[in-house]
């Protein structure tokens, strides 16, 4: 049975925003339908002047009736909104952070939290540092019998340089352990089962390695085009967007080496160590194996996606790009001449996240004088959307008196066999920041380390400015030049169902 968390403030940055609609306040709201809050708990909105407790809370149940996971309970609702108040605060006005501290202390008085802050900052990266500032120099962050801890979305910087700086600053305003970087693709079923797959089976890890495996793709594809975000997208690009963050997590946790023990500390030491030892390419060979692609107008199902270069906020010479394909190679013994193969894109034909594992080919010649003229691919395929589950392809006889072999699918789905809810994927996240457990959460050096490895991309596809930009037309599976990277290895892309 999970404990409940220690009474806590619940203090979010953002609280008028999408983020904080579409997936902190259902996610919070699922935790109260589980009793999975502490008993003793409130929820501050950090808010511009001129908005009311109430005002906010009616904002909030709107947010919550529009993007539940689940049928809302009334009762659960009330409870929930019950504990919900508005303080104004703007980093810009040092004099409101007083003031904040002030009511903050005198609402966990009231609430009987005992000093235990959760900082949610669900802001644009650009507000991160500031808001960070402000509360540090109120003494907001400090643990003096009580804790106190800052959660952070993504993007964590937007290069090496950056992401150490931010690392740097905000390790003078508190301790690591007080830092949560926030990814909401850990906190999918599937990809914690990762470790569970592989560290639980003794079947499985005795063939994970470069003496059994042939490659590695990691697809993670979107269906949405850019929508109403081009300014922030214009600015970012699908690799600073997606890399180092979500498809390197799940990178991280099929090929970190097995952690001594199930903790935080050593399960997040094992994910940045395999991350480190991603080889560091020259901005020459970043070019020869990546492809980047820009969407041109096309049909997804019903509707229409205009091109890229016609979206509000967007350049009309910009060079971002709204797909990446990368080949990546690990320096360890464990992987060493495995490639990796990393595609995320927007405006693509399906909505997909996969990670699937490509077995070596058995040896052929035993089957020479049959019928068999092939045999088929063997993989392990990891999903997260839009089923997860987990699906295992190899080769069996078909029935009948002749030696013909085909290829067949075993298949798990996490609906058939648990009666879970529908969630977020932001719940275990929350419940996890709020008990003081990071395993889930990036550490700075697995952070850095990330970025190390993108660097050479970033650097050589600025130089090259327009140059090698591909086109791929919206509801397609991204750009042509994305098989290539695979094909000149005698390799292709598995095909999405």
């Amino acid at each position: 049975m999970q404990k409940k968390p220690d009474p806590c403030s619940f203090v979010i940055f953002g609280a008028t925003g999408d983020l904080t609609h579409r997936l902190v306040i259902p996610a919070l709201y699922n935790l109260a339908a589980g009793n999975l809050l502490p008993d003793k708990f409130c929820v501050v909105g950090i808010v511009r002047r001129g908005m009311s407790s109430e005002q906010l809370t009616d904002s909030l149940m709107q947010g919550l009736r529009k993007f539940a996971t689940r049928p809302v309970d009334e009762a659960i609702a009330k409870r929930l909104f019950e504990c919900v108040t508005a303080i104004e605060a703007d980093p810009r006005d040092p004099a409101s952070f007083d003031a904040m501290s002030e009511r903050l202390d005198r609402l966990e008085k009231a609430r009987e939290t005992g000093g235990n802050r959760l900082f949610y900052l669900a802001t644009p990266p650009s507000a991160f540092l500031p808001i960070s500032e402000q509360l540090g120099r109120t003494g907001m962050l400090e643990e003096n019998g009580a804790w106190r801890r800052l959660v952070v979305e993504k993007p964590f910087g937007t290069d090496l340089a950056s992401a150490k700086a931010l690392n740097a600053a905000l390790l003078k305003l508190v301790d690591e352990h007080q830092i949560y970087r926030i990814d909401h693709y850990l906190g999918k079923e599937t990809v914690q089962n990762i470790l569970v797959l592989r560290f639980a089976n003794g079947m499985f890890e005795p063939i994970w390695n470069r003496n059994h495996i042939d490659h590695v793709q990691i697809t993670v594809d979107e269906k949405l085009g850019v929508g109403h975000r081009g300014s922030f997208y214009d600015a970012t690009g699908a690799l600073r967007d997606m890399v180092p963050n979500h498809l390197f997590q799940l990178l991280s946790l099929v090929t970190m080496e097995p952690p001594a023990r199930f903790d935080a500390h050593a399960v997040r030491s094992e994910k940045a160590e395999v991350l480190s030892a991603i080889q560091i390419q020259t901005e020459q060979e970043a070019l020869s194996n990546s492809v980047r692609g820009q969407y041109h107008a096309g049909k997804i199902g019903d509707t229409e996606i205009s091109d890229y270069l016609k979206t509000p906020d967007v350049r009309p010479d910009s060079s971002t790009e709204t797909y990446a394909a990368l080949k990546l190679t690990i320096d360890n013994w464990r992987w060493a001449g495995v490639p990796f193969y990393l595609r995320t894109g927007k405006a693509l034909t399906s909505k997909r996240t996969e990670i699937a594992i490509k077995f070596k080919q058995a040896p052929f010649a035993m089957f020479r004088d049959t019928a068999v003229d092939r045999l088929s691919q063997n993989y392990l395929v990891i999903s997260t959307e839009p089923t997860e589950g987990i699906e295992l392809q190899f080769n069996t006889k078909v029935p009948g008196p002749v030696i013909n072999i085909d290829g067949v699918e075993m298949k798990f789905r996490y609906k058939d066999y648990f009666k879970a809810e529908p969630s977020t994927g932001y719940e275990t996240l929350i419940y996890d920041c709020m008990i003081g457990d990071n395993i889930l959460f990036q550490r700075a050096d697995s952070v850095e380390a990330g970025w190390q490895a993108v660097q050479p991309f970033l650097d050589a596809w600025k130089s090259a400015g327009g140059r090698g930009l591909q086109p791929y037309k919206a509801g397609s599976e991204g750009p042509e030049a994305a098989n290539a990277l695979l094909t000149r290895d005698g390799r292709s892309w598995r095909k999405l169902g």
